[in-house]
């Protein structure tokens, strides 16, 4: 675990860097923009197609999802009562959504794949494509628009936002095909392949070029520290809780929690953009919880025990 965090940890300050450096004089931005764009768009549908037409999607697929779905909106609830007596708006609906939702795919997927082997991306993809993504896009664009500011944002209904994430649409045709008894031949399984490789060190750049030291403020850290316990320690306690639970064991219980223990989810700045919540906050609880993932994800590696 600690060779593999040490691996991720550089590609990150390779992203870290280019955002100092920034090569060729191209805005980070736009650079970070045309990674994740690709990764969103091509790359990711490729993986979650691969693995998801492969994997087996039985009961295992179900309780996945389930403590996926229990540790997050255990950890929405939690946040909500710490926060809910705030006087800013803003930073009440940016600081639910920064402690409610992880990091399942840009990071948990890299890590769970470097540390126990091509297997664990299903738990990734599932955790995140059938629990977290669909929450974000229902549940926590229905806690963005409660605390919006103004009229920012659109109105439409968040089913059809969440029709519109191409990994989703990917998971769907996955699974009909694997329901289905299709066959992947060695062709199609070669070329999605091929363009799945690229789908973690993108990933890991793009997380690196994404974090924002500007925002990192002393004084912020006390506001912060509930959303940091919520999201590294109280969602991960829950997800093993229901894991254990489910009946799952040895080093399927650890990928589950890991996934649990990872930091901000970072497409949440451009829901809390989209909404006019305090996205420099968000930005900030994504760098810090980054940052402090890499010394709590080993701890609960080590206190699973695997």
């Amino acid at each position: 675990m600690f060779d593999v965090l040490i691996q991720m940890a550089a590609l990150i300050a390779c992203g870290i860097l280019w955002r100092v450096v920034t090569p060729g004089g191209v805005s980070v931005d736009t650079v970070r923009q045309s990674l994740t764009i690709l990764v969103y768009y091509l790359l990711l549908p490729a993986l979650v197609l691969l693995v998801l037409w492969q994997a087996p999607l039985g009961l295992a697929a179900l309780k996945i999802s389930l403590a996926a779905v229990v540790g997050i909106l255990i950890s929405l609830l939690i946040a909500w009562f710490c926060y809910r007596r705030f006087e800013h708006r803003a930073f009440i609906g940016a600081a639910i959504l920064a402690a409610g939702f992880p990091n399942a795919t840009y990071l948990g997927l890299p890590v769970l794949e470097a540390t126990f082997g091509e297997w664990a991306r299903g738990t990734a993809i599932q955790f995140d494509l059938f629990a977290g993504t669909p929450l974000l896009l229902t549940v926590g664009i229905l806690i963005a628009r409660h605390y919006r500011h103004g009229k920012m944002g659109s109105d439409e209904n968040p089913m059809m936002t969440l029709l519109k994430v191409p990994p989703i649409w990917a998971a769907i045709v996955a699974v009909l095909l694997n329901v289905s008894g299709v066959e992947m031949v060695p062709a199609v399984a070669g070329f999605l392949g091929t363009l799945g490789h690229g789908v973690v060190t993108l990933m890991l750049l793009s997380l690196g070029m994404s974090l924002r030291w500007d925002t990192l403020k002393l004084r912020s850290i006390p506001v912060m520290a509930p959303m940091l316990s919520i999201q590294l320690m109280i969602m991960p306690l829950v997800v093993w809780g229901m894991g254990s639970l489910l009946g799952f064991s040895g080093e399927s219980l650890t990928a589950l929690v890991l996934e649990g223990a990872m930091p901000c989810m970072v497409l949440g700045m451009v829901i809390c953009d989209r909404y006019g919540l305090d996205t420099a906050m968000f930005a900030a609880m994504v760098t810090l919880s980054t940052l402090l993932s890499m010394v709590t994800l080993p701890l609960w590696y080590l206190l699973l025990g695997v």
